[in-house]
């Protein structure tokens, strides 16, 4: 594991490369990433950083921006306001954990999406970089009459990308802190550490004391093995991606 706060810097140059694509003028870009997908409590948080771009130049963000797994919960706390100063706007978007239930992880994480981006409150959107491999917006935009070419979906867009990395220390920082608050309506489960994710000792409280309603009850929650049933989705399904988040 890499120590907090090494990394690779991102730059903005996919941002501009956006900005040029969609003609001349300003043009606004955003950064889109989430949080909080594979924890087994709390909301799905999707971070929002826009920045305007006007020909070929754009105002730099903070030194220090990284994904935010690749940095310490202090440096992420401190660079939330310069972060917020140096973007065009930002914002963060959400999806409870009853909404997963209902919905699903797929669409709650569009909704989240959505929602951040309406949070903004920008006239007009003229791209938005998406972090990963799953595209949960275009359609939705499209449904709404935006055209599908606004969104450009990336894989790493969080550790190459400045706008991305900056809306990933938006969404961490503002999920981890409602789950801080969460904590003290169920102690028992220890989401001021653990964040919601699948800790054995949150597991194990789980099994102890049965699920809260802030919990993801339509996946597996416990300590007992997962089903092997092709297409489920459950809990733990992205080990690897969560434990990077738990960082």
């Amino acid at each position: 594991m890499s120590p907090p706060g090494s990394g690779i810097a991102p730059t903005l140059e996919t941002e501009l490369a956006l900005a040029a694509r969609c003609g001349p003028g300003p043009q606004i870009v955003v950064g889109v990433d989430e949080v909080g997908r594979g924890a087994l409590a709390g909301p799905v948080a999707m971070g929002a950083c826009a920045l305007l771009i006007e020909d070929g130049a754009v105002a730099p963000l903070p030194t220090g921006v990284r994904d935010s797994k690749a940095l310490s919960a202090r440096r992420r706390e401190a660079l939330v306001d310069p972060v917020r100063e140096a973007a065009h706007a930002s914002s963060v978007g959400w999806a409870s954990a009853a909404e997963i239930d209902e919905v699903g992880i797929v669409e709650a994480l569009t909704r989240s999406a959505l929602r951040a981006l309406e949070a903004l409150e920008l006239p007009r959107i003229d791209a938005v970089l998406l972090d990963g491999s799953a595209d949960v917006l275009t359609g939705r935009l499209s449904a709404d009459g935006r055209p599908a070419s606004l969104v450009e979906l990336r894989v790493k867009a969080d550790r190459d990308c400045a706008s991305v990395s900056a809306a990933s220390i938006l969404a961490k920082v503002a999920r981890d802190a409602v789950m801080v608050e969460l904590d003290a309506l169920a102690p028992e489960f220890a989401w001021a550490s653990n964040k919601g994710y699948g800790s054995a000792a949150h597991r194990e409280a789980i099994d102890r004391l049965g699920p809260h309603e802030q919990h993801r009850r339509s996946w597996r929650l416990g300590s007992a093995p997962a089903p092997t049933s092709a297409g489920v989705l459950w809990g733990d399904q992205w080990t690897a991606q969560v434990e990077e988040e738990r960082r």
